[in-house]
């Protein structure tokens, strides 16, 4: 479950260095929208990965 986390935090990191750093200003917002998605993903699976602990 953990994987996953990481997993969705890494596809995170990379939406917002696409989206945040001008390198595709036409996709910006959606790299934005995916940037929250997969943060909150990744934090629900973290969240979970530790309560199975």
């Amino acid at each position: 479950m953990l994987y996953y986390a990481l997993v969705f935090f890494i596809i995170a990191i990379i939406a917002a260095a696409l989206g945040f750093g001008g390198i595709a200003v036409g996709a910006a917002s959606i790299a934005k929208v995916l940037f929250v998605v997969f943060l909150v993903i990744f934090l629900v699976t973290l969240v979970m990965g530790l309560m199975r602990r």
